[in-house]
Order: C-alpha cells, then structure tokens, then sequence
C-alpha cells in the first residue's frame, strides 16, 4: 500500500483523540462492568470501579490481539486510510458516545467506532474499501452477543438453582456475595481485552496508513500499554448515569443473578476475542441480565427498557456513520 505523507503532530493528536476515545470507552461501558456488583451491594461504587479498571489493564497480559487485527485490517481496505479517515471515524463514535451518555443509553462503544470507520470510509471512496467479511461478522454479533449472555445467564442461573436447592437464602447470599467478585473480575477482564483492543486497532490503521510500521509488522507495545491504561482510567472515573439503568431498571438483581449474568457475559466476551470478533460489552451484558431475570418470571424483566436499549444497538452503527462521513470533511478543512 502506499503510505500518506501526515505529519508529525497530526499523528500525535490523532493518537490523543483515539485514546480519549479510549478513555471515553471505559467511562461509557464502566456500567457494563460494575452495576450488577454495585445494585446487590456487594461493593460500593468507587470500590467497584478500582476492581474494574485493575482487571481492564491486567488483560493486557491474557488476550492476543486478534480483535485489533480485525478492526485495523478487516473491515476496510488499509489502503483507503488517511488522518482524515482516522480523525473522521473517531468524531463519529466519540459524538455519538457523548449523546448516549447524556441520555443514560447503555449503547454500544464498540459499534460506534465501527460505524466511524464505515461511514469515513464511505465519504472518502464510496463502498469498494469495505470488506464484506469482517463488518458482517461484526454485525452478526449485534445479535449473537446478547443471544449468547442471556441463554448462558440463564443456563448459569438454572444449574446455580439447582446446585443451591436445599441451602437456605441467606446462606446462598452470602457464597454468592464472594463470588461475585470473581465474576466481576472475569467480565471486567474479557472488556478490557476486547475493547481496549479496537483502540488498538485504530492507531495500528494510522501508524500504517503514515508508514510508521509495516502492514506485517506487529503492533507497537507503546500503543497496547497506552490503550489498556486509557480504558482502565475510563472505567476508574465511572460512567454513573448508565449504571442505574443497566443495574436496576432492566431487572432487579441479588447476589446470584448478578454472579450469574456477569459470569455468562465474561464467558461471551473470552470467547469473542478469542475469535476476533469485536463484539459489544454492554450488548452481551444486557442480554445475560435480561436471561437471568426471565428465569425468575417473565415479568420480572422490563422490557420496555429492554427494548428502547435494543433501539439504541440498532442506531448505532448508521448514526455514527453518519456523524463520521461528516467529520471526514471537516478534516480535510481542519488538518
């Protein structure tokens, strides 16, 4: 591919955009990791936050970076990328992030960056950069991801029933206080290792597209450490107005459903990355925790609130688009 001639302090600011992007990510989705620990009280908030972002960073060391790989190199041709791509992609999903959390939608962080690089990339070549196979895959889990949580949520919380069928109540809330730990470690986990990695993938599309490293070359330890640490950061700050809606207004959960729904969640998103699949945490999470309430009654699950988030997922991807096929030429008149 032939490299574009970007300067210096272009690429340095748009390295900063893309971990503010980051930083947003884990301010955003902080919810997805934190409020079913927070709304059964097994931690208060600020205690919640510092176990997420620990376990955010720490999964720098557990995943490889196939989902970055996917993002930098599997749904546009590289060939198409320049600063203006970049700069525009990234102003569709941050604009699109800030509207969501302004209204408390637990949208998805994931998808909004999708949406930036397609409706960019559009704006610059129409659709023949786009690479069918890998935006099909990633739309695919808009539905699989949530399918995947709610049924393993609700498989989870089946056998955790089962297995607890002769303990009294009050003994169960105590195990699964504890335990609930654990499973808000793993999900924390399997979403710094998914998310932080598209922010990854990003700067990868732009150090290539500036001829900084080679299309063979891996990713550069500077820019995995950089992004891990924005999303943590992200996360310790917290994204509270998303947090009552994802803890306590879909269902209202206890110790074991919150152990359940984290559980099922964590085991989606080890499985995504793993594939390479840049899937949505807060889809995944939604699904596990629409799964466990429905095993109680179905009327325990809101679903009213389920659906305007689902409205939410469905938006996502063109609005962000669309935002980013605008920002593409604001970048060519500001950079």
């Amino acid at each position: 591919m032939e490299h574009v001639q970007i300067g210096f302090w272009v690429i340095a600011g748009l390295v900063v955009i893309a971990l503010l992007f980051d930083f947003m990510n884990g301010f955003h989705d902080a919810a997805n990791a934190i409020a079913t620990v927070v709304s059964t009280g097994v931690l208060k908030p600020h205690q919640a936050v510092a176990w997420a972002a620990f376990f955010n960073f720490i999964a720098l060391f557990i995943f490889q970076l196939k989902v970055a790989g996917t993002v930098g190199k599997g749904i546009i041709d590289p060939g198409v990328v320049d600063h203006y791509l970049i700069f525009g992609a990234l102003l569709g999903a941050i604009a699109w992030n800030i509207v969501t959390w302004y209204y408390g939608i637990p949208s998805s962080s994931s998808h909004a960056l999708i949406g930036g690089i397609v409706g960019a990339a559009i704006a610059k070549a129409g659709t023949d950069p786009l690479i069918g196979s890998g935006i099909m895959k990633t739309v695919a889990f808009i539905v699989i991801s949530p399918l995947f949580g709610y049924v393993l949520g609700s498989l989870i919380l089946v056998a955790v029933a089962w297995i607890c069928r002769n303990k009294t109540q009050r003994r169960v809330d105590k195990w699964f206080r504890r335990l609930q730990l654990v499973s808000a470690a793993l999900y924390s986990l399997g979403h710094g290792g998914n998310d932080a990695q598209k922010t990854v993938g990003i700067i990868w599309m732009l150090l290539i597209a500036a001829g900084v490293t080679g299309t063979n070359d891996p990713v550069p330890n500077w820019v995995v450490v950089l992004c891990y640490m924005a999303i943590g950061l992200g996360t310790l700050f917290g994204g509270w107005r998303i947090v009552k809606t994802m803890g306590q207004r879909i269902t209202k959960l206890k110790p074991v459903g919150g152990f359940c729904a984290e559980t099922g969640g964590a085991i989606t998103l080890f499985l995504a990355t793993s594939l390479g699949i840049p899937v949505s945490t807060t889809h995944t999470i939604t699904g596990a925790i629409v799964g466990v309430g429905s095993v109680r009654r179905t009327a325990a699950v809101r679903w009213g609130i389920a659906g305007s988030i689902v409205w939410a997922w469905v938006l996502t991807i063109p609005c962000s688009a669309l935002i980013a096929a605008a920002g593409y030429w604001l970048g060519r008149v500001v950079l």
